[in-house]
């Protein structure tokens, strides 16, 4: 079957199968184009199952249906654009917006929203909107614009990289498998297509864009919010309110709000890819014991199953589960196990007999099961999207937990898929979604909500298990909504400083999304972390909500005493720090789970109105707790120069200030409880002392909660808490704390008060009494204070002094793996921004395009990326030998930026490599590459052996099913090389004469690689997982002094016409 392609004109210029000659073109945007091929693929999928045998009657049918649903609604709105029409929903202040009457009636329902019913039920109020969208629709995609007063500051878009204020970026929402994502990535785990904004004047104003299907989220122009989704979908406006806190309260009355965490998940979790036999996850938790270092919680990831196979265990390594998790318990120690989606093709399979007998697996186009391979092998996938199948997994989840299991990690729920470009199951399977969800359609609708519709079905499962207990479930893939089920991490991250850095964004950032239980893989999940990154990130991971230590296998050890004396210190130091916050963490968590505010937040939270605090990254807030810490490998906080915002914030520790470790300070106005240091959260008591850290506004007055339950189970739905506000005044000298008020039915326990009075400069004065009663501590005249500030500092200083340095090390040991801390050489000129890595084979790793935000390279430090070999075989020599830097020259703005690597390949040989951004032609990124004999021997005549200048650059699809290769050949001939046609290999008069293109028709961009072809002997394209490898390989040959291989090429991104 062809493809129908859109000419000028608007006339049928062709189809392709295999290396089609023709191109597509639509003077009118890339989208058009998309949203043909797509409306062609659906056509399709109707008349190849038409085909098939009156069993798969009902699959046709629905199919048939949803598609002529589907092309009503692309007529409906093609060609169509002007203001859009609204209608007050939920409560004030929250508008839905549609292109037309039609539009809102052909709209899906909504995922996100808790009641969906909700979106479709007018309110009676007498507003109307500040800021009202406008649209354009154009064959079949949604434009969605809505423009802002200048000076306003973007935030949100869900699990984004990169900066934390988002003006400048484009994201896509479709859930991916990321590993090793970089600033760049513009498609992570998650879907979130919503954006807050603050205003100039410090107001803020959210918008969700309410659809399931893949969405472009633009941010490019300034105080400017574009969406681009296929038609008709609705968005939805909150706002402007007084400030963004008000904004994700009214977000939460929409999407829900956080599920109450048991409170042992807020401690620390140590986590590897693997703990491979029960005994080692002995080993583990008792050296935490040992070693005085908290922990609630260890993981067990896949290979405790039997073969990869769901809701099994290997018999050898894991005999006995119940019996391993009841020793843990005892010990403090709860267990979370590892469940993925795909579900291992196996006849005896008790799990997949059960599904086939049961017709549970998602459905090809054709309406046979899909089969994907992940790491079982061949696998058949749940249909989330059936209320049937729900039940169906939550009953074997069910059946799990029977096992002692404490929690559920679900993980490749994008869902990932092995072997297939697009990482991800065909667009074309059909789903038969409930009603409610949408109804049958093909996986195109449903692949963003998938994650979060298995998170829900593990929830409801854990639930069924214990009622009396909490379920606690991670979840790798989400969406908007997903926060009433499952916490979240961000991915597969890198141990670099980078990540670190960008770990602080990530989190706030789904924060601001409606998801507060997030925090990253603390070290790093790819490569070896150094002593001094592991100690810096266990500080400040030590500080977010989500707090969990993970590492893939062929790493070394990333525990918190892997690294040395020093940073096991430093490790301990922040975790006893996070566990005597944990009664104000978990009140934020109540206050979360109840009025939809953040637990994380920006640091402009505390003063919206102050611009300057807008782009700060390298702090945030826990409700009136700020913490500020240092992301820079060279800089620590004796050394870092930070903002604080308006007002007072007063310093303080717990005697264990360090380098690594984060400032904190303490609102004024504000009271924070703190508990007594433990080992995990089992060994608190209500009886146990409690400590209430005080700091005084301007008027001498602070206030503050304490939030109270069991830590578990459901008695604080029914009234059995203690919601205690404490209050404290100045009044003649004196500072009065007592109990403002209390709610909940439980009886307040008989405790020890301990009353901590912040000065400034850690300086403190201080109380004892009773909890309840009324407690004062008479202020020290402004001499004493001087003077208790003045020692504190001093002694404050002297502890930073004398504390044991990490030491800052480049490599941490010899053992496995590859050291990814050291820094990137950056050369950044003109459109471009390119990132090496000399250490490991001269490798680029970053080839970013200023301009477009486009990140043009799929890499990991370690492989991948930009690479160039001295032979014909994969990964020969030239790609992991260490590089010298032999001429750097990066000049001020407006001259040329150039780098000059070589590399010593053996046998006298070196391959060198220049790369630079010439000065007069800032759009192209020139690489110019030779292997050059330097001491081959008299005695081979003075030639090397045989050698092969093979450029490897290993380039990511953003969008891997509009993506193709075009170039001209020699002969004259034209060539598009999608994905489908694998490996293919050019020489001779088909060689591209000159330059080939990487098109992603979806963004509307090119990748332009020229070369001289005299020296180009032949090009390879290969098609990978996401990626595609464009080779230039020189002719095989000795090389001489005087004769040697080069390739001098260069890249330039267009706009596609």
């Amino acid at each position: 079957m062809g493809e129908v392609g859109v000419a000028a004109s608007g006339s049928v210029v062709g189809g392709r199968g295999g290396s089609s000659k023709f191109a597509l073109r639509h003077p009118l945007s890339p989208f058009a184009v998309v949203g043909l091929r797509n409306l062609r693929a659906l056509e399709f999928g109707i008349i190849t199952i038409r085909k098939k045998r009156s069993a798969e009657r009902l699959v046709t049918e629905c199919l048939v249906s949803k598609m002529a649903d589907y092309k009503g609604k692309a007529v409906a709105a093609d060609a169509t654009s002007g203001a859009m029409i609204f209608e007050p929903i939920v409560e004030d202040g929250i508008f839905r917006f549609d292109c037309s009457a039609n539009d809102r009636n052909a709209a899906h329902p909504s995922v996100s929203f808790t009641n969906s019913k909700d979106r479709e039920t007018p309110i009676m109020n007498h507003y109307t909107p500040s800021y009202v969208p406008s649209f354009e629709c154009l064959l079949g995609q949604q434009i969605v614009k809505l423009e802002l007063p200048s000076g306003t500051s973007f935030y949100g878009t869900g699990e984004v990289s990169g900066q934390l204020e988002r003006t400048g970026k484009r994201v896509f929402t479709w859930n991916t498998d990321a590993w090793g994502y970089g600033p760049g990535t513009t498609s992570l785990y998650q879907s979130h297509p919503w954006v807050l904004a603050v205003l100039p004047t410090g107001e803020a104003l959210g918008i969700l864009a309410d659809t399931t299907r893949r969405c472009e989220i633009d941010l490019r122009k300034e105080s400017m919010i574009q969406f681009i989704a296929p038609s008709s979908y609705p968005v939805i406006t909150f706002g402007p309110f007084a400030s963004p806190d008000a904004v994700l309260i009214s977000l939460s009355h929409v999407i829900g709000t956080v599920f109450m965490p048991p409170k042992w998940s807020l401690g620390y979790h140590q986590c590897r890819w693997s703990y491979d036999s029960d005994k080692k996850v002995q080993e583990i938790t008792r050296t935490f014991r040992e070693k005085g270092i908290p922990c609630d919680v260890i993981w067990m990831d896949i290979d405790y199953m039997d073969g990869f196979r769901c809701f099994t265990f290997d018999k050898e390594r894991f005999p006995d589960p119940k019996s391993l998790v009841r020793g843990l318990n005892q010990n403090g120690i709860k267990a979370i196990w590892m469940l993925d989606p795909g579900i291992k093709q196996e006849d005896g399979y008790f799990v997949y007999d059960s599904g086939c007998k049961s017709d549970v697996w998602i459905s090809r186009a054709d309406g046979r099961p899909f089969v994907g391979n992940v790491w079982p092998g061949p696998c058949v996938f749940p249909d989330y999207t059936q209320a049937k199948v729900r039940s169906w997994w939550s009953n074997l989840v069910k059946d799990f937990t029977l096992n002692g299991v404490d929690g559920i990690w679900n993980d490749m729920n994008e869902p990932a898929v092995f072997k297939t470009v697009t990482k991800t199951m065909p667009e074309s399977n059909i789903h038969k979604g409930d009603d409610e969800l949408g109804g049958c359609q093909n996986h195109s609708h449903y692949h963003n909500v998938y994650g979060m519709l298995m998170a829900r079905s593990t929830y409801e499962g854990m639930k069924l298990g214990n009622e009396k207990k909490r379920p606690f479930v991670l979840t790798r893939a989400g969406f908007s909504g997903s926060q009433r089920y499952a916490a979240t991490w961000t991915g597969d991250n890198l141990s670099t400083w980078e990540h670190l850095h960008m770990s602080i964004s990530m989190v706030l950032q789904l924060g601001l999304s409606g998801q507060p239980l997030s925090g990253p893989d603390i070290g790093g999940f790819g490569g070896n972390a150094t002593p001094k990154l592991f100690g810096r990130w266990m500080g400040i991971g030590s500080m977010f909500p989500f707090c969990r230590g993970h590492s893939e296998m062929d790493t070394i050890d990333h525990e918190p005493w892997s690294f040395g004396e020093e940073c096991e210190e430093v490790c301990r130091l922040a975790l006893i720090r996070r566990y005597r916050l944990l009664p104000h963490i978990y009140t934020l968590f109540y206050m979360a789970h109840t009025t939809g505010t953040p637990v994380a937040s920006p640091t402009f939270f505390a003063d919206p109105k102050d611009s300057s605090l807008r782009k700060l990254e390298n702090s945030f807030l826990l409700g009136p707790l700020l913490i500020i810490a240092s992301t820079e490998p060279g800089q620590g906080m004796d050394s870092l120069q930070f903002t604080l915002p308006k007002g007072i914030w007063l310093s303080f520790d717990f005697g264990d200030s360090h380098p690594d470790l984060p400032a904190l300070y303490l609102q004024g106005g504000a009271i924070i409880p703190v508990a007594p240091p433990h080992q995990h959260l089992g060994e608190s008591n209500q009886l146990e002392d409690l400590t209430l850290l005080v700091a005084l506004d301007e008027d001498g007055k602070a206030k503050g909660v304490l939030y109270e339950d069991d830590g578990d189970g459901y008695e604080f739905m029914n009234g059995g808490f203690l919601l205690t506000h404490y209050v404290a005044e100045l009044q003649s000298s004196t500072v009065t704390v007592k109990v403002l008020k209390t709610e909940g039915s439980w009886k307040r326990p008989k405790r020890r008060l301990h009353v901590q009075l912040l000065l400034g400069g850690g300086a403190m004065v201080d109380t004892w009494g009773n909890d309840g009663e009324v407690l004062q501590i008479v202020m020290p005249s402004e001499q004493e204070v001087g003077k208790l500030v003045s020692t504190s500092e001093k002694q404050y200083r002297t502890r930073l002094e004398t504390a044991k340095p990490i030491p800052d090390v480049e490599v941490t040991s010899a053992h496995k793996g590859i050291e990814l801390s050291r820094i990137p050489i950056e050369l950044k000129g003109g459109d471009w921004d390119i990132k090496v890595v000399p250490w490991i084979g001269g490798r680029i790793i970053s080839m970013m395009h200023c301009p477009s935000g486009t990140q043009w390279l799929h890499s990991r430090v370690d492989i991948n990326g930009y690479e160039e070999y001295s032979g014909t075989e994969y990964r020969s020599a030239g790609c992991t030998e260490e590089y010298n830097v032999t001429e750097r020259n990066l000049e001020h703005a407006g001259e040329e930026e150039s780098i000059l690597l070589e590399g010593d390949i053996g046998g006298g040989l070196v391959l060198q490599r220049q790369l630079n951004i010439p000065k007069n032609d800032p759009k192209v990124f020139r690489i110019d590459s030779s292997i050059i004999a330097c001491k081959v021997g008299a005695g081979s005549g003075g030639y090397s052996r045989l050698v092969c200048l093979r450029v490897h650059p290993m380039f990511t699809l953003l969008h891997p099913t509009e993506s193709y290769v075009s170039f001209t050949a020699i002969d004259g001939s034209k060539h598009e090389i999608w994905p489908e046609s694998d490996e293919q290999l050019f020489q001779g008069d088909l060689l591209p004469n000159g330059e080939w293109m990487l098109m992603d028709k979806c963004v509307g961009l090119g990748l332009v690689n020229r070369f001289d072809v005299s020296q180009v002997y032949k090009c390879l394209i290969h098609w990978g997982t996401g990626t595609v490898n464009l080779e230039l390989w020189s002719e095989d040959r000795p090389v001489s002094k005087q004769s040697p291989l080069r390739i001098a090429h260069e890249y330039e991104v267009v706009t596609l016409p």
